[in-house]
């Protein structure tokens, strides 16, 4: 119940303030880049705790008739204000030690200028003050809740930064990010309160006077002396040479007026709680002063935008994955009853897919959430299916049903099977289910029909292992797929066939698709299709080729995938997905490129030598007869007419009566090759792993000889890339 309570607390917080949180986040990031860029200005003065007042006061009066003020700031610029000739004020950047001008002061850009304003109040004023100082103290709660949650997820404050199991992508980065960056965001949000309070003067006000220094001890010292530059805040200098002007110095802790002639304290100020307060919360919430800390505010601010996009896309997900829960028929009228409990969408997967396995064999089934439990009047089987929270709580959808076992009485006789989903990381292992196994047990209406089964990472073997042994138990004929329980199947796109080729004399062919939704993919990327819903998926190294996915597919007599992908006909449906390989994409900054394959090989390749003008690229193939070769012909024709393609070097391995492979025409190409990896070039091998290991052998010998390197320095140097089968 605390797991709901706290994260619909992070969710309603959220939701509540998250406009005004963009806006903070995208205005705190325009001004950490303005703190950063100041920090690599080349004012700065090294070692202001080796230079006295006194130091700097000689240099200025020797220099400078009439000065004004001058003043450090926090990334430690001293800035000189003097009446010049002219009479007017003139302000610029000082070195202390000569009293030589470095330079003109910084003109703040206006897009800074913008951003502070709205940063600040939204140019609504003291509304958007107030508005903006209530987003704060939220964003700090906000903060505090994701603390809480992320210990309540690891198993316990000790536990905070220990290792996070990765469930999915916006889950894992929420946590992983959160952890190092709530800490930063605390600390942002509280100082942008106090300085909300400050600024509707709600903060003790500074009731601090000068007081007469006199009576004290050390006041006839020569503070200018003693007191170095990095103490020193503020000097305003004395207007003319009456006994009555003094120096008023304002140092990082207190203020204090210096005669002009002796040099000693007449009166000084401490500074109140508030301002101190003021004074290192605007610090540590602009950055200034520190270019590391600058970095740090930046990087949160950042963060705040993938918290607020992932936080609310896993909250519509698990959402969403709750209306997967469909039943045709009611409780009462059901033999089996499925209860889930579930906190992100898993486990409903699973579930699901045993229901409509169970109604494929004819029988009534009724799936519902553990905390939905009921009377079941029909009923003569429970399943449970139960992830467990981070160490050992309850999902959210979950945290009832142990009350409500007690609570509610069945009017029959059940057997019950416990089906646990967790991480063996945790060391609290599917904890809830051993828990709701153990209150079952105990249960007069219930009797154990199998022994509690774990389910490590919703593993399919281990749980098709249970489903078998339940089958038989049960006498029910049951079949369940990969693809039934794969939250792959969430991120498959439906493709269309557009075009494909008659099979030449090598079984081979070529086959164009079209998703028929707008998706990023690249020559190189991997299609993966499951045919028919089967265990395993194959993959495919695909071309891009006008927007289209080019396969090339060899027909293996008894290749289920093969087959399956050579009986599609034109404008027929696929589902599949397409699965990134960076590995082997085509290098940008590369001049000069060998692309080598052999047989099906070519397929990625034959999108790649269509997009590069400005690349050498040399592409050796080998393949059985120069009829082979006629499928891809079309496309290698037109790269080398475009130029596109600098040099195509075919290998048949067929045509005469001594066989001969690529690997073999490599050993003649030694200084094309050499050449190619001393500009930093880069081969890419595609093909047979019998090819790859051919090729590698005379690329390592060619490295040795002419490089001085091998083989495997050139794979750590991403020189060779590698996409074999």
């Amino acid at each position: 119940m605390t797991i709901s309570i706290w994260r619909l607390s992070h969710l309603t917080l959220a939701i509540s303030s998250a406009f005004f949180i963009i806006i903070a986040s995208l205005t705190g990031v325009i001004l950490a880049f303005e703190s950063i860029s100041n920090k690599l200005e080349p004012f700065a003065v090294i070692n202001l705790k080796n230079i006295s007042i006194s130091q700097t006061l000689s240099v200025l009066e020797e220099k400078y008739d009439d000065v004004i003020q001058l003043e450090i700031d926090e990334n430690n610029f001293v800035s000189l204000t003097i009446v010049n000739k002219n009479g007017s004020n003139e302000i610029f950047y000082v070195n202390p030690k000569t009293g030589e001008k470095v330079g003109e002061i910084i003109k703040r850009k206006k897009i800074y200028e913008f951003a502070t304003n709205l940063h600040r109040s939204l140019f609504l004023k003291s509304t958007g003050r107030f508005l903006i100082g209530l987003a704060s103290f939220l964003l700090s709660l906000i903060a505090i809740t994701g603390i809480i949650l992320i210990t309540k997820r690891q198993g316990g404050i000790n536990k905070f930064f220990s290792k996070v199991v990765k469930e999915n992508f916006n889950q894992y980065y929420h946590v992983v990010i959160g952890k190092y960056a709530l800490i930063p965001i605390v600390i942002i949000s509280l100082t942008g309160v106090y300085l909300s309070l400050d600024r509707f003067s709600l903060l003790p006000r500074d009731t601090n006077l000068h007081e007469n220094t006199s009576n004290l001890k050390n006041t006839d010292l020569d503070v200018f002396m003693t007191t170095k530059l990095d103490k020193v805040k503020k000097i305003e200098f004395p207007f003319s040479t009456d006994k009555e002007d003094y120096f008023l110095v304002n140092l990082k802790d207190k203020e204090i007026a210096i005669d002009q002639f002796k040099k000693n304290t007449i009166s000084e100020k401490k500074q109140s709680i508030s301002k101190l307060g003021f004074y290192y919360s605007s610090l540590l919430h602009t950055g200034d002063g520190s270019f590391i800390w600058s970095i740090i505010l930046l990087l949160s601010c950042f963060s705040l935008f993938f918290f607020i996009f992932s936080g609310f896309y896993m909250a519509l997900k698990r959402r969403k994955k709750r209306e997967f829960i469909k039943n045709k028929i009611q409780g009462n009228n059901a033999e089996y009853i499925v209860l889930v409990g579930s906190e992100t969408g898993g486990t409903i997967r699973f579930a699901n897919a045993f229901k409509d396995a169970l109604i494929k064999a004819n029988k009534s089934v009724f799936v519902t959430e553990l905390n939905k439990y009921s009377t079941y009047q029909n009923a003569k089987n429970i399943i449970i299916f139960t992830a467990t929270y981070g160490d050992g709580d309850a999902p959210e959808n979950a945290d009832k049903f142990i009350k409500m076992v007690n609570l509610i009485q069945q009017n029959n006789s059940l057997k019950y099977t416990v089906l646990g989903f967790g991480s063996r990381q945790y060391p609290e292992f599917c904890k809830f289910a051993v828990l709701v196994d153990a209150t079952l047990q105990i249960h007069s209406n219930f009797t154990p029909e199998m022994p509690l089964c774990k389910i490590d990472n919703q593993d399919i073997d281990s749980f098709k292992n249970w489903l078998n042994e339940w089958s038989l138990l049960n006498q029910v004929d049951l079949k369940i797929t990969k693809g039934d329980v794969s939250e792959e199947a969430d991120q498959n796109i439906k493709i269309k066939i557009v075009h494909k080729s008659k099979i030449n004399i090598d079984n081979t062919f070529l086959i164009e698709l079209e998703p028929v939704e707008n998706i990023k993919f690249t020559s190189g990327d991997l299609l993966s299709i499951s045919p028919n819903n089967e265990t395993e998926n194959r993959l495919y190294s695909i071309a891009k080729v006008d927007k289209k996915i080019l396969l090339s597919v060899k027909k293996h007599e008894f290749g289920i995938c093969s087959n399956y992908i050579h009986e599609l006909k034109i404008n027929d449906l696929i589902s599949a997905r397409i699965e990134k390989n960076k590995d082997f994409w085509l290098p940008k900054k590369a001049k000069e490129i060998i692309l080598i394959a052999n047989g099906t090989g070519i397929a990625p390749f034959l999108g790649m030598i269509q997009r590069t003008k400005n690349i050498k690229i040399h592409l050796f193939w080998g393949g059985r007869t120069k009829e082979s070769f006629k499928i891809y012909e079309k496309y290698i024709t037109n790269s080398l007419k475009s130029n596109s393609l600098t040099s195509f070097s075919p290998v048949y391995s067929q045509e005469k009566k001594e066989k001969v492979y690529v690997q073999d025409v490599l050993k003649n190409q030694s200084e094309l090759i050499s050449k190619t990896l001393i500009k930093k070039g880069v081969v890419l091998i595609c093909g047979s792993l019998k090819m790859q290991k051919g090729v590698e052998e005379i690329i390592d010998v060619i490295a040795k000889e002419k490089l001085n390197s091998n083989i495997e320095k050139l794979k750590e140097n991403n020189q060779i890339k590698t996409d074999c089968y």
